[in-house]
């Protein structure tokens, strides 16, 4: 099936008041999981590239874009291809010759202005191209390479008159926002904010996105999706199914060497992890 855009299957999901989910690929086993996943659940997926896994593949994005755009057009299931996390300005003009139709361009880190004007530019730059971008208001926290970082403290929490502002300021298409939850979350622990979510939802015109949802429990992604969640993104929930089948494997075959032995049942688990999660949101 022909690639979707992902404003498409973010604006159908806000109209009918359910959410989408959007998983991290790192490998082809991970593109090629979620589509399995998308098509046992019969529901639409977003394929998300970081720009942590375009690193991890020494730089270099196009190999694993192919792929997993391959991936995603033999698939009967609905998706899109994002680029997640983008911090370099080189990569998010990757976005467009590779084929994505969506970039999460992450300024968080600098101060509210300076997010501002690089977000705007962003925007501006993806618009032109007609490509949908997503930016990050708050301190979701988690990623490697930070500091660890307390989801409920004070000042971490993203407020919603900023937002509204923020939004009209920079033209964003969707907006990631932290009411709670964290990155590189492994046990299923996270309270969001639903006030917070429901207020934020009522001051900006543009969907919500939540990150780290991985750490989120069932409930509580049901609940934000009726709060006004919108993409729902999740990442390490996959690696951690994926390793667990490796581990057990490799631990009851020592002398084990073939990759496709561990990597199919591993394969096979994050298919799971993706139904589960898409089944959260119908």
């Amino acid at each position: 099936m022909p690639l979707v855009s992902t404003g498409e299957l973010v604006s159908e999901a806000r109209a009918a008041g359910h959410g989408v989910a959007a998983f991290n690929v790192i490998t082809l086993e991970h593109a090629e999981a979620v589509a399995l996943g998308a098509e046992r659940a019969g529901a639409p997926a977003i394929l998300q590239i970081s720009e942590n896994a375009v690193k991890f593949h020494g730089g270099r994005l196009a190999a694993i874009a192919a792929a997993t755009s391959a991936v995603a057009r033999a698939s009967s299931a609905r998706l899109s291809l994002h680029l997640d996390h983008v911090m370099d300005v080189e990569l998010l003009r990757a976005a467009h010759p590779e084929g994505f139709s969506s970039v999460m361009f992450d300024a968080s880190k600098l101060s509210y202005g300076e997010n501002v004007k690089a977000t705007a530019d962003a925007v501006r730059w993806g618009h032109e191209r007609g490509i949908w971008i997503e930016a990050e208001l708050g301190k979701v926290g988690g990623k490697e390479g930070e500091a660890p970082l307390d989801a409920h403290a004070p000042g971490v929490r993203t407020d919603p008159a900023e937002a509204a502002a923020y939004v009209a300021e920079t033209g964003v298409d969707a907006l990631a926002v932290a009411v709670g939850s964290s990155h590189a979350m492994t046990e299923r622990t996270a309270a969001l904010d639903h006030t917070l979510i429901g207020s934020l939802a009522a001051a900006v015109p543009v969907p919500l996105v939540l990150h780290g949802s991985s750490g989120v429990p069932d409930d509580e992604i049901r609940q934000a999706v009726a709060s006004g969640m919108v993409k729902i993104n999740v990442g390490t929930a996959l690696n951690t199914a994926f390793t667990g089948e490796v581990r057990a494997y490799l631990d009851a075959h020592e002398r084990g060497v073939d990759p496709r032995k561990y990597l199919a049942p591993a394969r096979e688990a994050m298919a799971g992890t993706v139904a589960g999660f898409l089944g959260l949101l119908k």
